[in-house]
């Protein structure tokens, strides 16, 4: 689990967050497996109510717009969904134009240079790379 401070916010917030990755996942219209696992990990991370789950799921099939996804985000909320956002484009081992645009959005939503998009994309490939490196290990 990735270490960072999303539990504390209000749910509000959260829920802001869970909207923006539900978004997120749709902008392709590719939901691959990998998208879906990075989205169900963070979703759980984000401790909505039963209600509010059913909410972001329904936002799967029926996904909301960018601009009203980021008018209810906070900057500590925005900073953390730009992070999640970024590791869940780059899970089909790709990130599309459209959903480069929507990251370069989110950062300058939340006050962040571009540049600080492609430093998270470093970090996503670092981050799969050390993944493969432990399951190397496994496999001899």
């Amino acid at each position: 689990m990735l270490p960072d401070t999303l539990h504390t916010l209000p749910q509000a917030e959260r829920f802001a967050y869970a909207k923006l990755l539900a978004l997120v996942t749709r902008i392709d219209d590719e939901l691959t497996i990998d998208e879906m696992a990075v989205f169900e990990q963070r979703l759980g991370t984000a401790l909505l109510s039963p209600n509010q789950r059913k909410d972001i799921r329904d936002y799967l099939k029926n996904p909301p717009s960018l601009e009203s996804c980021l008018a209810e985000l906070g900057p500590i909320a925005g900073r953390l969904a730009l992070r999640d956002a970024t590791l869940m484009t780059a899970a089909d081992g790709h990130v599309d134009p459209e959903e480069r645009a929507v990251l370069d959005a989110i950062a300058g939503h939340v006050g962040l240079a571009v540049e600080t998009v492609d430093s998270l994309l470093e970090w996503v490939l670092r981050g799969y790379d050390w993944m493969q490196e432990g399951l190397d290990l496994l496999n001899g």
